[in-house]
């Protein structure tokens, strides 16, 4: 019995001593995280103020505060005499498994980053991307969040995001708008193209250069087709809007043009039962 309370006597005083360590641990540990928030916050406001790119503030901010985490992790540790490299050591031996094991969250966290650096796109802009159309509403270091042209929320990770094609509708200047119309045979095709062209003239942010132009494409079974490509200030209109205006200028125009646009007809013979050929 003298033996045990010899120990837990030690084993107390040793607790004792280290008490004042450990709890300077915790109080470095706990100023590193209210240190991260503070500094974290003031690099945000401060690359606000200077009109940075949302991307950069949101990978800037992150890094900053993870940093000060670390930082304040590794003091708080060497004040309870924590043997840093061999932890280090084995951290990288653990790290490089759990990444073996874990390559897609690794992919995915690397291309967030790589996203946030080269920025392909910005939140706000109307992306196309893994076959998905939408605005940009987030993007984390884990996937990219766009809400659809049918409102739906669609979360891409980062690393589709980034090996496939992406087309960013925003920054494009301006943007084609085109409608397809069939006339009757016996139309003025050049009539046609005029009356086509000045029927646009009025469409919400048309552009003159490149200037719209009718192209003829084929005969069909009832009206010779063609299609108008016309441009669009991608500030003022979009293609489907213009669109939707072309369609309907384009009819009252060949209406008061007198431009048929003919109905898919077929014709149909009966014939007497009698007048079938036998067998």
């Amino acid at each position: 019995m003298t033996g045990l309370s010899t120990a837990v006597q030690k084993w107390v005083e040793d607790f004792f001593l280290f008490l004042p360590s450990l709890i300077a641990a915790l109080v470095i540990f706990i100023l590193g995280l209210v240190a991260a928030g503070v500094v974290g916050s003031l690099v945000q406001r401060g690359l606000k103020r200077r009109n940075a790119d949302p991307e950069i503030v949101i990978l800037l901010t992150k890094i900053t505060r993870w940093t000060m985490i670390i930082l304040g992790t590794t003091i708080a540790l060497q004040q309870v005499n924590f043997n840093l490299t061999a932890f280090l050591t084995g951290l990288g031996i653990v790290g490089f498994t759990i990444g073996f094991a874990l390559q897609d969250v690794s992919k995915n966290f690397v291309a967030g980053v790589l996203l946030l650096i080269q920025q392909p796109f910005d939140i706000g802009d109307a992306i196309e991307v893994s076959d998905f159309v939408g605005t940009v509403l987030e993007i984390s270091l884990r996937a990219t969040e766009i809400r659809t042209l049918d409102g739906r929320h669609v979360f891409i990770p980062n690393g589709d995001v980034f090996t496939n094609p992406i087309t960013n509708f925003t920054r494009a200047a301006s943007r084609r708008a085109e409608v397809s119309v069939g006339v009757d045979y016996a139309s003025d095709l050049e009539h046609v193209r005029q009356t086509a062209i000045a029927a646009v003239s009025g469409v919400k942010g048309l552009l003159q250069d490149p200037a719209p132009v009718v192209v003829y494409q084929n005969f069909g079974s009832t009206t010779i087709d063609f299609t108008l490509y016309f441009w669009v200030d991608n500030r003022e209109s979009d293609p489907p809007s213009a669109q939707n205006e072309a369609i309907a200028a384009i009819k009252v125009a060949f209406e008061q043009a007198g431009i048929e646009m003919p109905f898919p007809t077929q014709t149909i013979q009966f014939k007497k039962l009698e007048e079938l050929p036998a067998g």
